[in-house]
């Protein structure tokens, strides 16, 4: 990635975050964190990196909510940014967040599974 892309794409996440907090009135659209923005080299696509407070039908009703409000999100990107040409918004999910509870979890497991398994102090006397 270009580092003009990169620039955008941080400047797209600090904007995004504040158009959909604040400027976004849907009632389908939850607690919605932009964890990251990835724009191509020629900036003609930016792929919006999401995170979402809540179950697996709130998630979907934020991403169809976010839909709808594509165009509204791309206007104010570009009178914000202004860029000639505002790229193409696409949102999906951050899966690393899960991801990373995942493998927190197995290791909270496996040290209490060694926990579990070592012998007692008193045993070894």
């Amino acid at each position: 990635m270009s580092v003009r892309a990169n620039r955008i794409g941080e400047q797209m996440k600090k904007e995004l975050g504040e158009i959909i907090g604040r400027k976004i009135k849907d009632p389908r659209i939850g607690f919605v964190t932009v964890t990251d923005v990835h724009v191509t080299g020629d900036l003609q696509q930016a792929t919006v990196y999401i995170s979402v407070l809540g179950d697996a039908k709130q998630r979907e009703n934020t991403l169809i909510g976010l839909a709808k409000a594509k165009g509204f999100i791309r206007s104010e990107i570009g009178q914000r940014i202004r860029l000639r040409k505002t790229p193409e918004i696409l949102f999906e999910f951050d899966e690393s967040i899960d991801y990373g509870h995942r493998i927190d979890t197995l290791l909270h497991q496996i040290h209490n599974e060694e926990k579990a398994n070592e012998p007692n102090e008193n045993e070894q006397s």
